[in-house]
């Protein structure tokens, strides 16, 4: 049955149409009341037990990999956020001069400075994939990423989808030619992972690194991450007492232990056993995996796709709906629209929504209706006639 809107589950007042959570996503109620839980377990801090460190992670770890069709929880580490991610892994990797990283253009900043850094380490370079066409860009732009991977191809850091358009990639072909070339394919899911369907078993990545806080609805500071074999012996950013064996045992935490807890263990941070986030964490993937994110995805289909036909009717480009999301796209403004006056009127109708220069980011959950896009119409109905 296909999933109603779940506005009652979040407390967003009714004159906000909140359409920006690929900014920032609003909490679940039963998120805010498990961190105000977790908040009272601290006040009582006699309370806290050995297991409290431990078990509400482990919790943690096999809701995430439910989440993405991993077999192994071990193999998800929980961390503070993407870039922490995405530096434990570039953490583990060596280059040669001649080979290069391949990214795309516009992509998000924490996922290019860390590869910038990589590359100048080890005198490599850094291979920057475009669209050449203003139509059909996410097809061509596919088409280019395949054609540029090749035997100096050493690392593909790319995301699910485009952080800030929708527009998708083509990661089974990616990842295919990817291993061809013995290249590392790391994907940033920061925006797709929760509202859009993914399997490491179908895209085998080497890792997926994402954050927590905004289409997984966990607080502003936590993400996750999946590390593939080549990680499982590697070597984490800091050396956290609780990912090493046995450190269950607080009494004999100076019997000081070399070896990691297995896999992905050794990437988690410091301190990942905390109280409140991790509460508020598992409180908020229970609920997604209920939902699932193929019926977000339609969900998001359903409400959204007759107010497509209505923008593209007053001027706005919108990719074809089969290359990009449905809970995140980009919209091209009409070039007569005065942004500085849309804007205005956004404030005013309490529209919150995300600005790329001349384009405008949607990004809807099962909070949001048809007629929340009915007031973003309108909105850019009467600033074009006021043009």
């Amino acid at each position: 049955m296909a999933l109603q809107n779940q506005r009652h589950l979040f407390s967003i007042p009714e004159n906000i149409t909140y359409l920006n959570t690929a900014a920032q996503s609003p909490l679940f109620k039963a998120v805010e009341q498990a961190g105000i839980d977790g908040i009272l377990q601290k006040s009582h801090a006699y309370k806290i037990t050995t297991a409290d460190y431990f078990e509400p992670v482990t919790e943690l770890k096999k809701l995430f990999a439910q989440l993405i069709d991993a077999n192994d929880y071990n193999r998800i580490a929980t961390m503070p956020s993407a870039s922490y991610g995405l530096a434990s892994v570039a953490n583990n990797i060596k280059l040669k001069p001649e080979d290069n990283i391949l990214i795309i253009e516009e992509q998000f900043p924490s996922n290019v400075y860390i590869w910038q850094k990589l590359a100048n380490k080890y005198d490599a370079s850094i291979k920057t994939i475009k669209s050449s066409s203003r139509t059909n860009i996410s097809q061509q732009l596919n088409k280019n990423i395949l054609s540029s991977i090749n035997e100096n191809t050493a690392v593909i850091a790319i995301g699910h989808i485009h952080w800030s358009n929708g527009n998708l990639f083509d990661l089974k072909a990616i990842s295919k030619k990817a291993k061809k070339h013995n290249a590392l394919l790391i994907i940033d899911g920061s925006q797709s992972i929760g509202a859009l369907p993914f399997s490491v078993k179908d895209i085998q990545p080497d890792a997926l690194i994402c954050a927590g806080y905004k289409w997984l609805f966990g607080p502003y500071g936590c993400a996750y991450g999946y590390f593939g074999e080549y990680f499982d012996n590697g070597t984490p950013i800091e050396e956290n007492w609780s990912n090493r064996l046995n450190s269950e045992n607080f009494s004999g935490l100076t019997n000081y232990e070399p070896e990691y807890k297995p896999l992905a263990n050794r990437y988690s941070v410091g301190e990942h056993g905390n109280f409140i986030y991790v509460k508020m964490q598992i409180e908020a993937l229970k609920q997604i995996n209920k939902w699932t994110p193929k019926a977000i995805q339609d969900y998001c289909k359903n409400i959204s796709e007759e107010a497509v036909l209505e923008l593209k009717q007053l001027g706005c480009k919108i990719e074809d709906s089969n290359y990009r999301t449905h809970h995140l796209f980009g919209i091209e403004l009409p070039k007569n629209l005065d942004i500085n006056l849309f804007k205005s009127e956004l404030q005013k109708q309490n529209i919150f929504l995300s600005f790329r220069g001349n384009y405008i980011r949607i990004s809807c959950h099962l909070f949001n209706t048809k007629d929340d896009f009915k007031k973003l119409i309108a909105c850019i109905s009467s600033v074009l006639k006021n043009d």
